[in-house]
Parts: structure tokens; C-alpha cells; sequence
């Protein structure tokens, strides 16, 4: 019976991942969004590509063979589905790119931004790196009170 428990506690700790769940997201999201992309190509696009080609693509056809059971080889609808999977690429590309260029212009302010405070020093004498503050080197041991004095007077 506790093995059983482990194989349960396993699999909820893997449902219950970040990534796990941010992937059923993104394939909700997905499904949402191709539905919108295919109403954009049937609704919107494929009519105005039966403007300048006087057809629409769907409903090409070629039937192989005669009688009621003949195959059918429906390749408007292959077609249909290269114009939708295009656009739908079009779509993604378009979104992917302005969201990188409004992450870039949000990064770039961020580093506009005055450069933080240094923490640390080179000693004068022994070119060690040191704290900021320090008044003696600790891998010299040079007094450093008497070098920052006279530099400031």
C-alpha cells in the first residue's frame, strides 16, 4: 500500500510543477488562440483571396475513380491548412517580436538608470581588489587612511 502512496505523492508532485502547469496554460491558450487565428483565415482572408482568385480553396477536390465510394482527395482543404498554419505563424512571429521590442525598451530604461554604487576598490599598492570603505589592505596591509586623505585635501 505505501507504494502506492509514493507513485501518487510522485505524480501529484509532477502535475502540480511550474512548468507542468505552465505548459496545460500554454495548451489551453493554444487551442484559444488557433480557434481565433482559423476564424481570421476562413471568415476574413480566404474571402479576400476569392477575390483575386475567383475561388475559394476549401472546397477543391479530385475524385479518384467513379461510383458512390470513390476517394476523394480534398486538397483545397490541405491548402486551407498551409494558408492557416502560415498565418497562424505570421501571428505568433508578430507577437513574439513586439513583446521582445517592449521587453527590450523596458531593459533598456532599466539600464539607463543610474549605475548602483561601487563596493569595491583597487588598493594603490598592491592592486588587490578591496572594500570600499577600507582603510587597510588586507592582502598588503598598506595604510590606505593617509592615501584617501590626501587625495581628497
Amino acid at each position: 500500500m505505501k507504494k502506492g502512496k509514493g507513485f501518487f505523492g510522485e505524480f501529484k508532485k509532477f502535475i502540480m510543477r511550474g512548468n507542468v502547469m505552465d505548459m496545460a496554460v500554454g495548451v489551453i491558450v493554444g487551442g484559444a488562440f488557433t480557434a481565433i487565428v482559423t476564424s481570421l483565415n476562413q471568415d476574413i482572408l480566404t474571402p479576400i483571396l476569392g477575390l483575386f482568385g475567383g475561388i475559394d480553396f476549401s472546397y477543391l477536390e479530385l475524385t479518384m475513380g467513379s461510383g458512390e465510394n470513390a476517394p476523394i482527395l480534398k486538397y483545397g482543404n490541405f491548402i486551407m491548412a498551409v494558408i492557416n498554419f502560415l498565418i497562424t505563424a505570421l501571428v505568433i512571429f508578430c507577437i513574439v517580436k513586439t513583446l521582445n521590442a517592449i521587453n527590450d525598451r523596458f531593459s533598456r530604461k532599466e539600464e539607463q538608470k543610474e549605475p548602483a554604487a561601487p563596493t569595491t576598490k583597487a588598493c594603490p599598492y598592491c592592486k588587490s581588489e578591496i572594500a570600499i570603505d577600507a582603510v587597510r589592505c588586507p592582502h598588503c596591509t598598506s595604510q590606505l587612511e593617509a592615501l584617501s586623505e590626501a587625495v581628497e585635501g
